[in-house]
């Protein structure tokens, strides 16, 4: 923020942030590593290299030059699932970038859940939907991999179409899913739900907080 603070050293970043005053209301999400909303662009005094990681897990370091995004810009890919099929050429024809993958491993290695990018990558081209679908299934869409990609591939979005074509084409179908759908369709749970868009916020966070939990 153009400005030098002293914080402890065993603080991450966005900790860091809060202890030098300022109180975070966007890019925070979760702060456990799992929503990729906090991504962080920072470099060291005296290196000119760029890094980047979350700020929620990154630790400080000295001289740390750092600012926040708030999103990776990429160029923008539309498609209706219901006119694709589950065929590996048309991840290819709608992320034709994804045939010029180097091999370098950045996208795997900037990983903050340590995902094997490159590899899910390489089932997306050869047309291996249910393998590059279980690959990404972790994926937090933080976009650090493709912040590190020499051949600008967007990743997290190939990793994303490639679960919806498995979810929709391949995957067998949840019956007790179905089930619950033609439940809903048919106003079995009406009752329930006009309850649960009437009551206070007092009665929706004790039914949270008692909920049930399967084990």
């Amino acid at each position: 923020m153009g400005k030098k603070y002293s914080v402890p050293s065993s603080l991450t970043i966005m900790k860091a942030f809060e202890y030098a005053g300022y109180t975070l209301l966007r890019g925070c999400g979760c702060r456990a590593g799992f929503c990729g909303a906090c991504s962080t662009v920072y470099r060291l005094g005296g290196n000119h290299e760029l890094k980047v990681g979350l700020a929620c897990q990154t630790k400080v370091e000295d001289d740390m030059y750092l600012t926040q995004i708030p999103f990776y810009p990429y160029h923008k890919v539309q498609y209706d699932i219901e006119k694709l099929q589950s065929d590996g050429d048309q991840v290819v024809e709608i992320f034709p970038e994804i045939t010029k993958c180097l091999g370098c491993n950045s996208c795997s290695n900037v990983c903050p859940q340590d995902l094997k990018v490159m590899k899910y990558i390489s089932h997306a081209i050869r047309g291996e939907i249910s393998k590059a679908a279980d690959e990404s299934f972790d994926c937090l869409m933080c976009g650090l991999c493709t912040s590190k990609c020499p051949a600008n591939i967007v990743h997290y979005k190939v990793g994303l179409l490639c679960r919806r074509l498995h979810g929709k084409y391949i995957a067998p179908k949840a019956k007790h899913v179905e089930e619950r759908i033609n439940e809903i369709g048919n106003g079995e749970f009406e009752k329930e739900l006009d309850e649960l868009m009437n009551a206070s916020k007092e009665e929706l966070a004790d039914r949270y907080n008692n909920r049930e939990i399967e084990k």
